[in-house]
């Protein structure tokens, strides 16, 4: 059986963070709510069948991460409260995408990365 999860789907706080940085670089708080039914979102398909093996478990992980950073891009600003809000955008993104897959084995992948930075 096929699953997704998506980036969208990676919770109201992860469209938050992403739609609190539009509003840092000038929408107004008006437009945060209109905006967020427009949040980018990006789909990752996997199979049960891929998370049976270590390396299914990783590639998994890393197409979950490559996805969070299409959904909350880097800005081309030196702001460095922007710069936080996407990292944020992307931390949530990826452990809210890990927890509606719930895997242990990549729950675990995901706490030894997010300790080791």
């Amino acid at each position: 059986m096929s699953h997704f999860v998506t980036a969208r789907t990676a919770g109201s706080r992860a469209k938050l963070a992403l739609l609190l940085v539009a509003g840092m670089l000038g929408a107004g708080a008006a437009s945060v709510a209109a905006a967020d039914e427009s949040a980018p979102s990006l789909v990752v398909h996997y199979s049960n069948e891929a998370l049976t093996t270590n390396v299914g478990v990783q590639q998994l992980y890393r197409r979950i991460q490559f996805a969070a950073r299409q959904v909350c891009p880097d800005m081309s600003i030196r702001d460095l409260r922007s710069i936080e809000l996407v990292k944020v955008c992307r931390e949530q993104a990826v452990a809210k995408a890990i927890h509606q897959v719930n895997n242990s084995q990549l729950a675990a992948l995901h706490a030894s990365s997010s300790k080791s930075g």
